[in-house]
């Protein structure tokens, strides 16, 4: 599964490396965890790519309350086409998720060792996502989850789920709605990642409510 994960990148970065016709500022966020708002990429009515805020945790239209999207944080790559919960979604509403990193957690006996995940040029990317617009609750809800599948060589080592990754050169196919659902499935298989690490990083990042740079810190250059 995620989890977890942050987002470090300046506007300026992700306006650049989105292709965004503007973004606003937001604040730098360490530890992003369910049911926060964070910016995502979308195409607006004039398919053009924008960076909107949403809550981490996907609501389906159907849903009776929002309760429901804290459990709806990760949809499975496996099952997203067919699930009630994403179906809808995948056919119609894909996102990019931007970030710098993710968290992990190795289970070693009974603690969880926690790891972070990022590009070693600390450059964002994108993790492929579903987004949803909940109008039951009479002013709208926008939220979105991230696509999970199994793990890759780098992963395996600590868990056997990683969120699927969407490269740049394929970002309008990902967000193209009148992508065929049989390429879509193949977009969120398993794949090898170039110029990723995995840091062990202090517990303090098991904690949501710490945001702070100490979460991204590696052990070995603690004091």
């Amino acid at each position: 599964m995620c989890g977890r994960f942050n987002l470090q990148a300046t506007p300026v970065q992700l306006k650049e490396i989105f292709d965004l016709l503007r973004a606003d500022d937001f604040p730098q966020r360490y530890n992003i965890a369910r049911t926060q708002t964070v910016p995502i990429v979308r195409l607006d009515p004039e398919s053009n790519r924008e960076l909107v805020p949403m809550r981490w945790g996907l609501i389906p239209g159907w849903a009776k309350d929002i309760k429901i999207g804290a459990s709806l944080i990760n949809a499975r790559g496996e099952t997203v086409a067919e699930k009630p919960s994403f179906r809808t979604a995948f056919k119609r509403h894909r996102c990019l998720v931007p970030a710098s990193g993710f968290y992990e957690w190795l289970r070693e006996g009974k603690d969880m060792k926690p790891f972070y995940i990022h590009r070693t040029d600390d450059q964002p990317f994108a993790m492929a996502g579903l987004w949803e617009r909940w109008n039951q609750s009479g002013e709208p809800i926008e939220s979105f989850s991230i696509i999970t599948t199994s793990a890759n060589s780098l992963m395996s080592s600590i868990h056997d789920r990683m969120p699927v990754l969407v490269e740049p050169n394929l970002f309008e196919a990902w967000l193209d709605p009148k992508a065929e659902p049989e390429f879509l499935k193949g977009l969120v298989q398993p794949q090898e990642w170039n110029g990723f690490e995995l840091v062990p990083v202090s517990t303090v990042v098991n904690n949501a409510r710490n945001d702070t740079p100490e979460c991204v810190q590696a052990l070995t250059t603690q004091g």
